[in-house]
C-alpha cells in the first residue's frame, strides 16, 4: 500500500563545496576531505550521541536537495561507464531517484558538544554545502564489510587517478588543513563524464575559484583566486 512519509532533517552539512562540480563521486575517494554535520536544536542533547565516539566510521543518509526538483528517470548514465551507457537507476548511485536519498560512509574525526554547536566532523566526505542530513548510523565492520562482494560494472574502476601539478605559490593560497583534501579531489578527476583534454575547467572550493586543465593524465592547476 502506497503511503506518504514525512522525513525531518536532523542536521545540515557544512562543506567546502558550494557547487556540485568537484565533489568526489563517492565517499572515501578523498580521504582527507572533511566536512561537518551540524545538528539542529532539537537533536543537540548529548544523549543522542552517547557511545558514538567508539565507532571509527559512520553511515550518513542525506537528501540530494540540489536535484530534488529535477525528477527521476528509470535509467541513468553512470560516470563510471563514461556517460555513454544506460543502467537502471536502482543499479546506480545517481541522485536522480524516486526518493532523493544519498548514502555515504565517512570516518568520524571529532564529536563537538558545547553551548555554541553540536556537530560531527567527518573525513572522506562527498557532500554539497548545506545538504540536509536525514540520519546517522554506525558502521559495523562485522556486518557491513562483505567478503567476496561483487561490484558489477564498477568492479573495473582504477585507483591510479591523475597526476596533479600545482605551483607552490598557488598551493600556498589554500589553508594548510585543506590542501591534502583538495589535491585528492583533483587527482580523482572532477571533470564530467564527457572529458575533454586541453579544456580549462573551473571549480569552487571553500572561498576559492580553481582553474585547471588536463592533458594526457596530468592535471595542471593554472590559477587560484579568492572569491570576493
Amino acid at each position: 500500500m502506497k503511503q506518504n512519509l514525512t522525513v525531518t532533517p536532523i542536521a545540515y552539512v557544512q562543506s567546502d563545496f558550494p557547487e556540485k562540480f568537484g565533489i568526489p563521486r563517492q565517499s572515501g575517494r578523498a580521504p582527507d576531505l572533511t566536512a561537518k554535520l551540524i545538528f539542529l536544536p532539537e537533536f543537540k542533547s548529548p544523549d543522542f550521541f552517547r557511545g558514538i565516539d567508539g565507532f571509527s566510521h559512520l553511515w550518513v543518509l542525506f537528501d540530494f536537495s540540489a536535484t530534488r526538483d529535477k525528477g527521476y528517470s528509470a535509467t541513468v548514465r553512470p560516470p563510471r561507464l563514461g556517460g555513454n551507457e544506460r543502467v537502471g537507476v536502482f543499479a546506480s548511485r545517481s541522485p536522480f531517484r524516486p526518493n532523493h536519498i544519498g548514502l555515504s560512509c565517512v570516518k568520524l574525526e571529532r564529536v563537538t558538544i558545547d553551548e555554541s554547536e553540536v556537530s560531527l566532523t567527518v573525513s572522506g566526505a562527498d557532500f554539497l554545502d548545506g545538504t540536509p542530513v536525514l540520519d546517522v548510523k554506525p558502521y559495523l565492520p562485522f556486518a557491513d564489510c562483505i567478503q567476496n562482494a561483487t561490484g558489477g560494472y564498477a568492479s573495473s574502476h582504477q585507483n591510479d587517478g591523475l597526476q596533479v601539478k600545482i605551483a607552490d605559490e598557488l598551493l600556498q593560497k589554500i589553508p594548510c588543513e585543506k590542501r591534502k583534501g583538495l589535491l585528492q579531489c583533483l587527482a580523482d578527476d572532477p571533470r564530467p563524464s564527457y572529458q575533454e583534454d586541453g579544456k580549462t575547467y573551473g571549480m569552487r572550493f571553500a572561498e576559492y575559484e580553481i582553474k585547471f586543465t588536463v592533458q594526457k593524465g596530468v592535471l595542471t592547476v593554472t590559477s587560484i583566486y579568492r572569491n570576493t
